[in-house]
């Protein structure tokens, strides 16, 4: 049985351990966060494959729904719900667009009138001439679940910073950490935008796009959004006790900027526009979550062998999507199994 190490407690690392665990390998996390990582507490956690940039990745964002809800068949109590999306991102010609291209692909789609969207979201200031509902899509708070995940493992995790990897005779042989060396036979790196630096010394190119994220919370409101909501100027969500979640910039999910600005500025454009959904709600901020997000150089996933026997790389965005299924697949595959066409267009050796 291999001794597997991996590295990053986040959402990809919790994943990893749960399916490696349940398949009787012997696992061990190392992180230097605390259990839940930086990057998947900053995450928004919109389950879905409405934003995908190819077929293949598409088909691998949709089999990642299908994860999360084996996950929560085998583990009742994960923080997971199927709210589903009410979207109009975009309009007219291009709304339709959208939903054409999407039910072509065998996404449920629902149309839906400027009454519609009304009575399922009375609380909404204006209301579009029409928007389109994904019934498949949901949310999980990628750091909650991870720590779910990691405590179902029953992997032990050890609070280290990983200086390299350590390697002999051209094969991994563990990590070289300040706490001192860990051998193992299999390494992991689930260590989102820290993966080029342990890559680098192995002749293994790793581009990853500058992509800061900001997440904010308001203080508890009533239930005024009980559907994930996308529209041209906010993404937002309300959780359990009630805050808005709600990422600094219009069009999360697709965002290209390079640096989040002052933050007052950018907190209080984002309460504006909060308040202009939400017309005659107090809603007042209350904390926020911050990290640079894991975007590979091409915006997809990066699954699969490294650069030397015995090491793996699982670097994606977006991890509250993809880790159920990529940790499914790539414990298969490090456990004998083949080799999974889901990941074939998504392995490292693309950036060699």
């Amino acid at each position: 049985m291999a001794r597997t190490l991996i590295l990053g407690a986040g959402i990809t690392g919790a994943a990893l351990a749960y399916q490696l665990a349940r398949r009787g390998e012997t696992v061990t996390i190392v992180s230097t966060h605390a259990t839940g990582g930086l990057a998947s507490a900053a995450s928004f956690g919109w389950l879905n494959a409405c934003n995908y940039l190819s077929h293949p990745h598409y088909r691998l964002r949709h089999e990642g729904l299908a994860a999360h809800r084996r996950l929560t068949d085998q583990l009742p109590g994960l923080p997971t719900t199927w709210a589903g999306c009410l979207w109009y991102e975009a309009a007219g010609d291009a709304q339709e667009e959208t939903a054409t291209d999407l039910s072509a692909l065998g996404y449920r789609v629902e149309r839906l009138s400027a009454a519609q969207v009304a009575g399922r979201v009375p609380a909404l200031g204006p209301v579009p001439k029409t928007a389109l509902f994904f019934p498949e899509e949901g949310v999980a708070d990628p750091a909650e679940l991870a720590r779910a995940l990691i405590v179902a493992s029953g992997a032990p995790v050890t609070r280290a910073t990983v200086a390299a990897l350590r390697e002999a005779q051209g094969r991994v042989t563990g990590v070289l950490t300040d706490l001192g060396p860990m051998a193992a036979d299999r390494v992991i790196l689930a260590t989102g935008t820290g993966t080029p630096a342990l890559l680098a010394p192995f002749g293994q190119s790793l581009p990853m796009l500058k992509r800061p994220g900001l997440m904010i919370a308001t203080t508890p409101l009533p239930p005024i959004c009980p559907v994930i909501l996308a529209t041209p100027d906010q993404e937002v969500r309300q959780d359990a006790e009630g805050h808005l979640i709600a990422p600094a910039f219009a069009g999360h999910q697709s965002d290209h900027a390079e640096s989040l600005g002052s933050f007052p500025v950018v907190v209080n454009a984002t309460l504006q526009r909060l308040r202009a959904l939400f017309p005659g709600h107090d809603i007042h901020f209350a904390r926020q979550a911050m990290a640079l997000r894991p975007v590979p150089g091409d915006g997809l996933p990066v699954v699969g062998q490294g650069p030397l026997p015995g090491l793996w790389i699982a670097v994606m965005h977006s991890g509250a999507t993809l880790a159920p299924i990529v940790a499914e697949l790539l414990a298969d595959e490090m456990t004998g199994g083949p080799d999974s066409p889901l990941l074939a267009e998504f392995r490292p050796a693309r950036f060699a």
